[in-house]
């Protein structure tokens, strides 16, 4: 049986980063192991779940959703027990999935502001996941928040450049524009680790203007830039 999987293969850094840098920027408990299966399986269970909206193969991506949302179901009841005011998280999500629902009933999947919401989601669960362990949103969390959002918005300004936005200049200056100002901003506040960590970003944007890049090519420099925000970010809130 072949798997119903998501195909926005970025998609998987945004799941991992925000949620696992949230929990480094509180205390790491167990729960979190099963909160992340949850989350994961989440995950799984919205793809196949939005594709039901566009009204076609819907006892397969029905089918689909119910074998993804068990598990997650299962598994996000051990945070909940844990810390049931978390549930306030998923709440604050919700509006973020409304708008994914309604891009995908238009078959806009690709749309900024589809990408946006997801971002805003993703990261709301970063944010969820710093709460699990003491009840309590700190500093460090909310950098977690904000940086997560700018990076991974800044990505898809540079994937849109590269594929869909291509001939776009008016959206590539944006997306320079965008990236250089996000290295300022975060050196003119003195947080010159972070300003670090959106550099390869900043130099990315500029230094593959033009080249004919594969997919797969634009995915691997994207991972590698990933772990490298991963790792800087780890280093300054831990």
């Amino acid at each position: 049986m072949k798997l119903c999987l998501p195909k926005q293969h970025g998609a998987w850094a945004m799941l991992l980063i925000p949620f696992w840098l949230g929990a480094v920027a509180s205390e790491l408990t167990w729960f979190h192991i099963p909160f992340f299966i949850g989350w994961l399986f989440l995950y799984l269970a919205t793809y196949p779940m939005l594709l039901l909206f566009k009204k076609k193969k819907i006892q397969y991506y029905a089918k689909w959703t119910t074998i993804y949302l068990v598990p997650a179901i299962v598994l996000l009841l051990f945070p909940l027990w844990e810390r049931p005011s978390i549930v306030i998280f998923g709440l604050i999500m919700l509006p973020f999935f409304i708008i994914n629902v309604y891009y995908s009933s238009k078959n806009r999947e690709r749309a900024l502001g589809n990408d946006i919401s997801a971002i805003m989601a993703f990261s709301i669960a970063g944010l969820a996941s710093s709460y699990l362990a003491n009840g309590e949103v700190n500093s460090s969390a909310v950098i977690v928040f904000i940086t997560t959002v700018l990076f991974f918005t800044g990505s898809t300004f540079y994937v849109k450049t590269m594929i869909r936005e291509k001939r776009n200049q008016v959206f590539k200056l944006f997306s320079w524009i965008y990236h250089i100002a996000v290295v300022i901003l975060w050196g003119m506040f003195g947080q010159w680790f972070i300003a670090v960590a959106f550099l390869p970003s900043l130099l990315r944007a500029f230094a593959f203007n033009g080249r004919a890049l594969t997919p797969k090519q634009i995915g691997i420099i994207e991972i590698i830039n990933a772990v490298f925000f991963f790792i800087i970010i780890l280093f300054v809130i831990y």
